[in-house]
């Protein structure tokens, strides 16, 4: 189990309050969540700059500094608590994959035993650049075989491939892994190329923020709405009376590069398929 931050704006913005200072940021989440941590941010150039750390995040002096200085339109960032794989570098999140960074909060239910079922769901192209020994490494791979089904990996993302493609991926998994009378597996995904930023909801809880301030502390953000910013957090930071909406189970919300946010289920994603 982990926890995740994604943040997409129209201007470079600082994210450090949501990483540190905040009531609930994620080195306030890494207590318990100490198995590691990554910051992924896009700048001018289409690859992202990384940094990841194997100790916990609130007594990493690494993680204050690189927040710190983080001052981006696009924002990925991830505090681990190992469920699979050990706690190295390798297994620290965001995953990489050229332009598209990739957080998972949440198990792959009995993974050591449907792991070689899920690789090979994976194209062989892909599957050559497995590094690691996480079940969420595989997730990506396993969306990015998807994705190209869809488009080519030099074409701009579309929100729309991105989502299904993230769909089709839980319900691929789901569909080895779930069994009745038996815990499901948890698949919270936050993918980003830098543009395009999409999340799912599975087993865990998930919120999105406009960033706007809330006398209640909640909204509502609808499809279609044009944002200036969207922050989406494993838990809500409650930062200044942030008004946070909770994503809803199988739900998946995504931004495009203008930042129209787009709400979909998972069922009406894949119906088709």
């Amino acid at each position: 189990m982990c926890r995740l931050f994604g943040f997409r704006s129209t201007v470079p913005t600082a994210v450090h309050p949501s990483l540190v200072t905040e009531k609930n940021s994620l080195v306030i989440q890494s207590r318990e969540h100490k198995d590691g941590w990554g910051i992924a941010a896009y700048g001018a150039e289409a690859l992202p700059r990384v940094a990841h750390g194997v100790g916990a995040a609130h007594s990493d002096p690494d993680f204050h500094r690189v927040s710190s200085l983080v001052s981006s339109h696009t924002v990925v960032a991830h505090v681990r608590l190992a469920s699979v794989g050990a706690v190295e570098m390798r297994n620290s999140h965001p995953f990489l994959h050229g332009r598209w960074s990739f957080v998972h909060n949440g198990t792959v239910q009995d993974f050591p035993e449907h792991q070689k079922a899920i690789e090979s769901l994976i194209h062989p192209d892909l599957r050559v650049n497995i590094r690691g020994t996480t079940d969420s490494e595989r997730c990506l791979y396993l969306f990015l075989t998807r994705l190209s089904a869809r488009s080519s990996e030099e074409a701009p993302a579309r929100v729309g491939d991105v989502a299904r493609a993230l769909a089709e991926t839980m319900q691929l998994v789901a569909g080895i892994t779930d069994k009745p009378g038996r815990k499901r597996s948890a698949m919270n995904f936050l993918v980003t190329d830098g543009q395009v930023m999409v999340a799912t909801r599975r087993h865990r809880s998930l919120f999105i923020s406009d960033g706007r301030r809330s006398a209640c502390g909640g909204t509502s953000l609808r499809s279609g709405t044009r944002l200036e910013q969207l922050i989406i957090a494993s838990e809500a930071l409650c930062g200044d009376q942030t008004g946070w909406d909770e994503v809803a189970e199988e739900e998946i919300i995504g931004v495009d590069g203008q930042l129209v946010l787009n709400r979909w289920s998972v069922a009406e994603l894949t119906q088709s398929n």
